[in-house]
């Protein structure tokens, strides 16, 4: 496996001393937020897009310091009934990936209204009562399937591989069965992103959801999640206060090892190669208590400790 981290973990940084970083931490590459939900303050997507001379620069910085561009990221909701824009910038996303030689490009599934007369994403949770059915077949099968038939077009256009969906919350692909049951759709263009934080706070066990996932895990997010057991026995896991006030909240986005400590993240590279998964650690670090240096520095301790990097070579002795 090999480490790096999201770029949005250092977003106050410069561009050059973000990769500086990236060097002294001696991480072997960084994944690019690109637009959506981030203000991709490392990655101007429209000039990437419209001058070869500006990718040319951003992928030097990169080989000048032997760091790779793990992959772009266009999080986000791309089926917004009413945000153009965040499917726009995927669409973009995977142009520019195409024309850099990137493979992977990582994003969210997306989440359409209840209805065409919707003008607000509707997330189901429960199959009662009866509307949430009519609002899921309005999702999947008049939204959904077309808008991803299209995308994986565009991917093979443009020679983007492999499209690392991320099951995250208030997304229709949140979960495993959503995330099979669109690459099943679709095609093995789409495979998953997988970020362990959301299946802790959604009461999903990511060890075995990387044994369910198998061959369609593309991509892992490192990134961990506390759960305020005290908080959560009166209000449970489904939390919408301030993301700022962690001693209110039921769960929380921390640091690495402090949600889920090593023995865990140990099992949890272990279930990813038992998975068939050898690919990239990307660290994503959204802990609003900890300094974001120190935060980043303490995952990447945390992680070279414990994630397989050589290659395996025993073999049993012939007796």
């Amino acid at each position: 496996m090999k480490l790096g981290f999201v770029s949005d973990s250092l977003g106050g940084m410069k561009f050059e001393t973000m990769l500086d970083h990236a060097v002294r931490m001696g991480v072997s590459g960084v994944e690019v937020n690109t637009c959506g939900w981030s203000s991709a303050p490392h990655f101007d997507l429209a000039e990437m897009l419209a001058h070869p001379d500006k990718r040319k620069a951003f992928a030097n910085a990169f080989a000048e310091r032997g760091l790779d561009i793990i992959a772009l990221n266009a999080n986000g909701n791309p089926l917004h009934p009413t945000d153009a824009v965040q499917g726009q910038g995927l669409a973009d996303t995977i142009r520019v990936a195409g024309s850099m030689g990137i493979k992977t490009v990582c994003t969210m599934s997306g989440l359409p209204a209840g209805s065409a007369d919707d003008v607000m994403p509707n997330w189901v949770v429960s199959s009662w009562p009866p509307e949430t059915q009519a609002i899921l077949r309005y999702q999947w099968e008049d939204k959904l399937i077309p808008y991803w038939t299209g995308i994986a077009d565009l991917a093979r256009e443009n020679g983007v591989e492999r499209i690392a969906i991320e099951l995250h919350g208030n997304q229709c692909v949140y979960n495993v069965p959503s995330l099979l049951k669109l690459r099943s759709a679709i095609g093995p263009v789409i495979g998953a992103n997988l970020d362990p934080s959301h299946l802790f706070w959604m009461g999903a066990d990511p060890l075995l959801a990387a044994e369910a996932l198998g061959e369609a895990i593309y991509h892992v997010h490192a990134k961990d999640t506390m759960l305020n057991a005290p908080v959560q026995a009166t209000t449970s896991l489904l939390e919408n206060g301030s993301l700022m006030d962690i001693p209110a909240r039921s769960w929380s986005y921390i640091t690495l090892g402090f949600g889920h400590g090593e023995e865990w993240w140990r099992q949890f590279c272990y279930r990813l190669k038992m998975a068939g998964y050898d690919g990239w650690l990307s660290i994503e670090h959204e802990d609003v208590l900890l300094n974001s240096i120190e935060g980043l520095e303490k995952s990447v301790a945390l992680l070279k400790g414990v994630m397989p990097a050589a290659r395996a070579d025993y073999k049993p002795q012939d007796i």
